[in-house]
């Protein structure tokens, strides 16, 4: 496998599906007793610009469960292109650490750490996609539906950077997705191109639109995501008031299959895109995938570390 991920678009099926499958391996292996510590004197460099729980807690814990360490590194401590150039933080972090993980405003940054480190680099947010989400997301999926070729995913929300990190992944895995976004929220065309080109090799559909009714029926998968992300609190109030059509509620869930799963990436902002009738009901799987963050990533960090 590639030494960095910076895109689930970057993954070949096969690479997709290995990770998937070694996640599986060592979640099992880890309900079992515990894991074998095959990242014994591995450590892992975590870089934050952004605050996290799900993705500092799922790495450093995963890390100390296959028996590596893990180093958290607080966006004061580098300010990343400002104190120091992203390149010089990349090759300092490479004579230290053996992989580097980055949760990033811009994807130039984890671009730049991929080009200029020795070591593997992981991308752990940026503005253009959320891969180690995408992975725990179809990770999930997998787990409950046993299958993920010819599911359909419906995304109802923002066409954000986890929704590119879905696109690509269901693509390539032959998942149909059908997206509902506000009419201009749609997902960037470049990556709606990647999308439909991914889904022509693997034969499913995706379909970009504006209807959530549309856009749920006969949905194996619901999956929403925050209105107003970090970086949008100025647009807050607009943002509220141009999503407000497309809140998961029961009714829209009733409109997908009687035995749909409902996602949500969190942190959720509960009576916005998500009510507490849906998050807390039969349906969700929503804490089940946050603990997905921790087994996907390391099944990611096996491979790029330890060549499972």
């Amino acid at each position: 496998m590639r030494k960095d991920l910076l895109s689930l678009a970057d993954l070949s099926t096969d690479e997709l599906w290995h990770i998937l499958n070694v996640a599986q391996e060592l979640k099992d292996e880890w309900r079992g007793g515990g894991n074998q510590p095959i990242l014994m004197g591995k450590t892992l460099g975590m870089i934050f610009q952004k605050p996290s729980l799900r993705t500092r807690v799922s790495f450093e814990v995963g890390m100390k469960q296959l028996g590596g360490d893990a180093l958290y590194l607080a966006p004061d401590e580098i300010q990343l292109g400002k104190r120091e150039s992203v390149e010089d933080v990349a090759r300092v972090l490479s004579g230290y650490v053996d992989c580097i993980m980055a949760r990033v405003f811009s994807h130039k940054h984890v671009e730049l750490l991929g080009a200029h480190a020795k070591v593997p680099v992981i991308n752990g947010l940026s503005d253009y996609s959320h891969p180690c989400q995408g992975l725990a997301d179809l990770f999930t999926i997998l787990e409950r539906k046993r299958l993920l070729q010819g599911l359909k995913l419906a995304w109802v929300g923002d066409g954000n950077n986890v929704l590119t990190s879905l696109l690509f992944g269901a693509a390539k895995l032959g998942m149909n997705v059908s997206a509902a976004t506000p009419v201009g929220y749609e997902p960037p065309m470049e990556v709606v191109d990647t999308a439909f080109r991914f889904a022509a090799e693997s034969h499913c559909d995706i379909e970009i639109g504006n209807d959530p009714a549309a856009a749920v029926r006969d949905a194996d998968v619901i999956y929403t995501d925050t209105w107003i992300s970090m970086g949008w609190e100025a647009e807050a109030e607009k943002r509220r008031k141009d999503f407000r059509a497309l809140q998961v509620d029961s009714a829209l869930v009733d409109k997908a299959k009687p035995d749909v799963i409902v996602m949500h990436c969190l942190p959720a902002h509960r009576g916005e895109e998500i009510t507490d009738e849906v998050m807390d009901g039969p349906h969700s799987v929503i804490f089940e995938q946050a603990e997905n963050r921790m087994h996907a990533q390391k099944g990611l960090l096996a491979v790029l570390l330890a060549h499972k």
